[in-house]
């Protein structure tokens, strides 16, 4: 079964990170549970941080005041 289709615009982001935090995300990626590849899985981690730290309160979901561009 493949993947719905997102709703939502994608941004590229550029990040830099250590051997072994890639090597971590290429494990998990072994898993079949976080996506493709390395990439696939930090924005999955990324994404998941975020919505632990909406449901604690930390963050604030956002009143869509990204630019039209980013929607």
């Amino acid at each position: 079964m493949g993947r719905s289709k997102n709703i939502l615009k994608t941004v590229q982001l550029t990040i830099s990170t250590t051997g072994p935090v890639v090597e971590n995300l290429e494990a998990l990626v072994l898993t079949g549970l976080y996506g493709k590849n390395y990439t696939e899985a930090a924005e999955r981690l990324i994404t998941k941080g975020i919505q632990d730290l909406q449901k604690e309160g930390h963050l604030i979901k956002p009143k869509s005041r990204l630019p039209k561009s980013l929607k």
